[in-house]
C-alpha cells in the first residue's frame, strides 16, 4: 500500500508546486469546484455521493468501536460478558446492507476524503465476496457471544477480525 501512496502522491505534490509556481489558482479552483460537484451528485438512493461516503465511514466507525470494546474485555483479567455480547450484537447490526456502501462514484475520484481504494470499483466481485465472508463472521461473532462461552468468543472475534484484515489489505489505503 506504501508504494502505491508514493506513486499517487508524489505526482500530486509536485503538479501543485507546479501549479502554486504559475501564480495563476484558476486551475485549482476548476478542480475545486468539479469534485464539489461529484461530491454533490445524486445517487440512485437519494443520497449525494458526499452523504453515502460520510455514512459508510460512520457505519464503520460502529464496527470499530465495537470491535475495540470485544478486544479491551478479551484482554481483561475478568471480561464482563455483557458488554462483548452489546458489542458483537452491534456488528451484524451496523453492516446491514454493507454490500451497497460502495456505489459506483464514491471513490477517491469524487474528491470526499475516503481510505476506499479505486480496486474496490477495479474488482467488485471480489470485494462482494469479502464483504459477505465479514457479514457471516459477524453473525457468527454475535452467536458466539450471546452463548457466553469465553473460548468460542475469542475464536470467532479473531476469524471476524481476519475478514475485515482481508478487506483491508487489498481496498483500504491506511492498512
Amino acid at each position: 500500500m506504501k508504494t502505491f501512496r508514493v506513486k499517487i502522491v508524489a505526482p500530486a505534490i509536485a503538479t501543485i508546486m507546479l501549479l502554486s509556481a504559475c501564480g495563476d489558482s484558476s486551475g485549482s479552483e476548476a478542480t475545486s469546484e468539479a469534485s464539489s460537484e461529484v461530491a454533490s451528485a445524486q445517487l440512485p438512493n437519494g443520497m449525494t455521493i458526499k452523504e453515502q461516503i460520510e455514512a459508510r465511514q460512520g457505519q464503520l466507525e460502529k464496527v470499530g468501536d465495537a470491535f475495540k470494546a470485544i478486544s479491551d474485555q478479551l484482554k481483561a483479567g475478568s471480561p464482563d460478558i455483557a458488554i462483548i455480547q452489546e458489542a458483537a450484537a452491534a456488528v451484524p447490526e451496523a453492516t446491514q446492507g454493507m454490500a451497497d456502501w460502495w456505489p459506483e462514484g464514491s471513490g477517491p475520484e469524487s474528491g470526499v476524503d475516503t481510505d476506499a481504494l479505486p480496486g474496490i470499483w477495479e474488482n467488485m466481485a471480489d470485494f462482494q465476496e469479502k464483504v459477505g465472508n465479514m457479514q457471516e463472521a459477524a453473525a457468527n461473532l454475535n452467536t458466539a457471544a450471546q452463548g457466553g462461552d469465553m473460548a468460542a468468543i475469542g475464536e470467532a472475534f479473531k476469524t471476524t477480525g481476519g475478514t475485515c484484515k482481508a478487506c483491508h489489505d487489498d481496498y483500504r489505503l491506511d492498512d
